[in-house]
């Protein structure tokens, strides 16, 4: 963080965006249960439009924080996973699907978790594929809110395998890149005097 960028209070802009799109979980969540769709889908594109503006203003302004390097992934997970676990309860989501997004988190989690307690100096890049998968999953929820919303019948074919593909293919990316960072790292620590 440069000296300018440092000096600012907007530098917690991006932490507080993130922090309240976890504030949105809740709401989100009761609006879906309860039926309220159209409260439910304006919720769920705010809480999606926040997800890319925090990024790109802490890349941006070199805003950029160990705080909201975990805020704003938490605040995906809590989000996107609520909602497909919801979703999935009323039906309006395929049930392997929502064990599959589930299941990714999950490793990743582990992954992170494990990582800490073996290595300790963890800090999470995501990569494309993994971006590409959020987007997918945001998406998706809003396809399927504004299918609720409006009473269209939306088509769920395709949107269901991309965001199937997308969340496979990140999670095999995310234990494939963190085992070789891993072995690389314990590789360096056992030939070091």
């Amino acid at each position: 963080m440069t000296g300018d960028a440092a000096a600012t209070p907007w530098r917690h802009l991006p932490n507080f965006i993130s922090a309240l799109r976890i504030a949105l979980v809740a709401p989100l969540l009761v609006t879906i249960l309860f039926g309220r769709n159209e409260l439910a889908l304006v919720i769920a594109a705010v809480a999606g439009m926040s997800d890319g503006v925090d990024g790109w203003l802490a890349r941006r302004f070199h805003w950029q924080s160990r705080l909201g390097s975990m805020l704003d992934p938490v605040a995906d997970k809590l989000m996107l996973v609520g909602c497909m676990v919801v979703l999935g309860w009323l039906d309006e989501a395929p049930h392997w699907l929502v064990i599959l997004v589930v299941a990714r988190d999950a490793v990743i989690a582990l992954g992170v978790l494990a990582w800490h307690r073996v290595l300790r100096n963890f800090e999470a890049h995501p990569s494309w594929l993994s971006k590409a998968t959020t987007l997918a999953q945001i998406l998706f929820v809003l396809w399927v809110l504004a299918g609720r919303a409006f009473g269209w019948q939306a088509g769920m074919t395709i949107p269901v395998w991309i965001v199937a593909a997308l969340t496979a293919a990140s999670g095999l990316d995310y234990v494939v890149r963190w085992g070789r960072m891993a072995r690389r790292e314990l590789k360096g620590r056992s030939v070091a005097p």
